[in-house]
């Protein structure tokens, strides 16, 4: 059976939706969510750009609200922001681990746009990095 995997950040625009992509990416037999605590209107443009600058389009995703998998049964949830962690709702639905894996906000990211795209590479590959290790190790 498929692995099912929830990620969880506040706005479900950055972090969350970049794991989300890399995940799939390493092995399309997975089941893979992205969801906020409080959802932005859309994915954040700039993690959208990075995030085809390694092969991996957001452009179709829209962030979700975490109340609608609740009820669901997943094998992980990863929360990947502190806030989210601290929010994180009761699910439901059977839940195997759940994990936190943080990182920075890079749409708080201040600066010129080079500088900000910077950041915005970073994370992506911190988080790149990150979820590798736990797609490997579990």
């Amino acid at each position: 059976m498929n692995k099912r995997i929830l990620i969880i950040c506040t706005g479900n625009s950055c972090r969350s939706q970049m794991a989300e992509g890399f995940l799939k990416s390493f092995d399309s037999s997975l089941e893979v969510y992205s969801a906020g605590t409080k959802p932005a209107d859309k994915v954040h443009p700039k993690a959208i750009q990075v995030m085809k600058e390694v092969g991996i389009d957001l452009s179709k995703n829209y962030p979700k609200k975490v109340d609608q998998y609740l009820n669901d049964s997943f094998d992980y949830v990863i929360t990947v922001c502190d806030n989210a962690k601290e929010t994180c709702p009761v699910f439901f639905g059977k839940v195997g681990k759940q994990l936190h894996i943080g990182f920075e906000d890079p749409a708080e990211a201040k600066g010129t746009e080079e500088e900000v795209l910077a950041v915005f590479r970073r994370v992506r590959d911190e988080i790149k990095t990150q979820f590798h290790k736990f797609y490997a190790d579990n």
